[in-house]
């Protein structure tokens, strides 16, 4: 059975107590509309400060139900092998123990494995394909669908997608309430759940990368969602209002900057994952950039990434967004595969990319 979000709270503390050298419970500081409060677990045998971390992001959309889930398995796995001194293993997909305690040695893992509690609740318990959070509708609309926000178009990176881009770009976003799926909301970060995502980052400076786990196509992503990438001239990036309303079209010359080392570590970093979900049970995810899924505005990867170009002290961060299996609730004995694969990914995370990063 999946988790209800009472569970994946207790299964935070839970861990902690019974992990209390390699743990932390971390609690963001922004209640949601209906009075949650939400907490991340860090899985990491030294201080947030002193080694590199990685921040994992589920249940961001409220009806993919199989994120959360993984991201307290993989958290709970972890911490089993290296208390007992074993190893992992996903199918074939195998990590020794010595590689398990180099995760924990070497990297801080944070795990925010429920973002949108409120809108997972309203899923499990009220109308399972809800994705949006639970912002109540503005005064005058009544109609269901004009409660929420969806978080993954909330985030401050081209948030208003009217301005920068072009017309028929084919956002997939909205600046109408009551879209049942993609309202940006009313401003850039104007949700508490999108606040302390951005907290997590502001308060743990050490990130390097974050993973938004979703489902489900399935595909593993990189940057940049916005617009094709191209490494060719720096002028032609996100901070530029010469490309506001011709941004987002396909094969027009223009594109999305990204220097060429960042989008070899990017592409690395992302067939490792891959080749570690192959591994599981051959399930083949493959590898792209976001806008090969169709182009956005406001979602966390980018603007993780976004964040060391807009405010240069800020670390640089790889966003990713992993959408696993290809159901948003399968049947619990295939969640459990998919769990399989996602895990095996973020550990190969865990693994490589501090290696290919500083490589």
């Amino acid at each position: 059975m999946y988790l209800n979000v009472a569970e994946i709270e207790s299964a935070i503390t839970s861990l902690q107590a019974a992990y209390p050298g390699a743990t932390e419970v971390i609690t963001p500081p922004h209640p949601t509309h209906e009075g949650r409060t939400t907490h991340l677990l860090r899985v990491g045998t030294r201080p947030s400060d002193e080694v590199p971390g990685i921040l994992f992001l589920g249940g961001v959309h409220a009806r993919e139900w199989v994120p959360p889930d993984a991201l307290v398995s993989l958290a709970a796995d972890l911490l089993e092998a290296h208390d007992r001194g074993t190893g992992l293993g996903y199918g074939a997909s195998s990590f020794t123990a010595a590689q398990v305690r180099g995760v924990l040695e070497d990297v801080n893992l944070f795990f925010y494995p429920c973002v949108n509690p409120d809108g997972r609740a309203f899923s499990q318990a009220t109308s399972a394909m809800w994705r949006k959070n639970r912002r109540p509708a503005p005064a005058g609309s009544t109609a269901p669908s004009c409660v929420g926000v969806d978080l993954n178009r909330n985030f401050d990176f081209l948030w208003d997608h009217k301005a920068k881009f072009a017309p028929d770009a084919d956002v997939h976003t909205s600046d109408k309430p009551c879209d049942p799926q993609v309202y940006r909301g009313p401003a850039a970060a104007s949700e508490p759940e999108t606040r302390n995502v951005v907290w997590a980052l502001d308060n743990h400076p050490r990130i390097r990368w974050m993973v938004d786990v979703h489902s489900a196509v399935p595909v593993i992503l990189h940057n940049w969602g916005s617009d094709q990438n191209q490494s060719i001239t720096p002028t032609d990036n996100f901070r530029n209002p010469d490309r506001d309303g011709v941004r987002g079209r396909p094969d027009d010359g223009i594109g999305e900057f990204i220097p060429e080392p960042d989008l070899k570590i990017a592409v690395e970093v992302a067939e490792r994952m891959n080749d570690a979900v192959r591994a599981v049970r051959g399930v083949d995810y493959g590898v792209e950039p976001a806008y090969g899924l169709y182009p956005t505005s406001g979602t966390s990867d980018d603007y993780a990434y976004s964040r060391h170009f807009t405010h240069p002290p800020a670390a640089k961060v790889f966003g990713y967004t992993i959408e696993c299996g290809d159901a948003f609730q399968p049947v619990f004995s295939e969640a459990e595969e998919v769990i399989r694969e996602v895990s095996a990914a973020l550990l190969a995370l865990a693994l490589n990319a501090p290696v290919v990063t500083d490589g």
